[in-house]
């Protein structure tokens, strides 16, 4: 297939585009390169430089899409200024379902999260959970599914949304570099690289066995090899969301307690207030996706997730 993936000079999207070229199929990464890398995009791919709301005079100078990877989102999890998740990640998505219709594209995978449900009543996490999300982040991610939803009735669009945990680790050579860095494995390697003094781990009051909170980390390949599955498997007409976790959740003491074992150097953790949108607990049930997209994660070690990360960081000293 010829693909357009949104968001591909990203840490997922660009990993992502690894697997899609390795599976035979062709694409365009579009990326405004705000948060994005270009020497993330896998040589001899063709890099737009554009903005996601800009969607519809890209596809206009490429037609012919089979569909679309969309990783384009303002992804840093807060309450701080929730016009800007409005903005980039509602109204963008927004213009590109408005540029896919115009221009015929059929089939549509969109890179949700974990965050719709927010404080869930219990774990593992299904698909059916109530949705409540806490933050502008996850209640925008939300309101793209929900357009998905309604554009895949009234047109036909082969709808997918794969709602992620915490993906972790590196895959095909590329691996998070976000700046700055918030996610805690690789906040973790920063400080045994030496690049920063200690970390802080956000409340340790949390209603789970050590206090702090507990997620479900998920490989980075494992998370690329479902989004081939939605490809190959979308219906036109509908829109099918999967939750896409490992099934079992690591509290941020295990997380760094994984980092020492791998690493075999310390990472000095100092306790600070929990950060406001931050849940208890988020582990996933991936029943569904293993029920109709065949899937299911083939490296689900921390360890494992950590040593990827950890062998990732290395090469970028």
């Amino acid at each position: 297939m010829r693909l357009l993936v949104t968001g591909g000079a990203g840490y997922v999207g660009s990993v992502v585009s690894r697997h899609l070229l390795e599976a035979g199929h062709e694409i365009v990464v579009l990326d405004n390169l705000a948060t994005g890398f270009a020497d993330a995009v896998p040589a001899g791919v063709e890099l737009v430089e554009a903005d996601i709301r800009d969607a519809s005079s890209v596809l206009s100078r490429h037609p012919g899409f089979d569909g679309v990877l969309h990783f384009a989102a303002k992804s840093l999890v807060s309450v701080e200024h929730p016009e800007r998740y409005w903005h980039n990640n509602a109204v963008g998505s927004l213009a590109l379902l408005d540029a896919m219709r115009e221009h015929s594209v059929p089939r549509l995978v969109f890179s949700s999260t974990a965050a719709v449900y927010g404080e869930p009543d219990g774990c593992p996490i299904p698909e059916t959970a109530p949705t409540r999300p806490t933050n502008a982040y996850g209640a925008s991610k939300l309101t793209v599914d929900m357009m998905m939803t309604t554009e895949s009735m009234a047109y036909g669009l082969a709808a997918t949304s794969l709602r992620y945990f915490n993906v972790a680790g590196a895959g095909r050579g590329a691996g998070e570099r976000h700046d700055p860095e918030t996610h805690l494995i690789p906040v973790a390697l920063q400080v045994v690289s030496g690049r920063r003094e200690g970390l802080v781990i956000h409340g340790d009051d949390y209603p789970t066995p050590d206090g702090t909170c507990v997620r479900d980390y998920i490989h980075i390949d494992d998370l690329a090899r479902a989004h081939l599955l939605a490809l190959e498997r979308a219906v036109p007409g509908r829109h099918r969301i999967y939750n896409l976790g490992n099934g079992a959740g690591f509290s941020v003491r295990q997380v760094i307690e994984s980092v020492r074992r791998v690493t075999g150097h310390p990472v000095p953790a100092t306790i600070g207030p929990r950060r406001g949108g931050d849940t208890a607990e988020l582990v996933a049930s991936s029943e569904l996706a293993r029920e109709e997209l065949g899937w299911r994660p083939e490296k689900p070690g921390l360890d494992q997730i950590v040593a990827d990360a950890w062998n990732f960081a290395l090469q970028r000293v």
